[in-house]
């Protein structure tokens, strides 16, 4: 059923949150794991700062990260593969999951709520709207 997932993650705990699930999901069907982060030039105009250093510093971030989840993957022998990406996270994770034939996106949400929604937008409602497969959302615990 799900021979690709794709896990797309930022470092925070709700992110952290959806690893279990997907570790479970790639044992069970005997999937790919692909773990994406993408270094978001989009907020706070961060391509621009310092040169690109603060970008760089953020993909470096975002490499071990990635390199992480991908060992602890690796060490319940389960195929998995790490990304790091620039762009509009949204974007870029739609594009991955098109390229890649991504079966089902596992991802968290963070749970806010009026105005700072609003203001802050979400990434996992765009995906949720515009993906072609199946997303399942896991909420951060409180």
């Amino acid at each position: 059923m799900y021979d690709e997932i794709l896990l797309p993650v930022d470092g925070s705990p709700a992110s952290e949150q959806a690893i279990p699930h997907v570790f479970g999901f790639a044992e069970m069907y005997d999937a790919t794991v692909h773990v994406l982060f993408v270094a978001d030039t989009e907020h706070d105009g961060v391509g621009g700062i310092v040169g690109g250093e603060v970008l760089a510093g953020l993909e470096n971030e975002g490499q071990k990260l990635v390199d992480g989840i991908v060992n602890r993957a690796h060490e319940r022998d389960i195929d998995a593969v790490g990304v790091v990406e620039r762009g509009s996270p949204h974007e870029k994770i739609l594009e991955y999951a098109s390229d890649h034939d991504i079966d089902v996106i596992v991802m968290a949400t963070h749970g806010r709520t009026g105005i700072e929604r609003v203001l802050l937008g979400s990434v996992t409602e765009r995906i949720v709207r515009q993906a072609s497969v199946p997303v399942l959302t896991v909420r951060e615990a409180t």
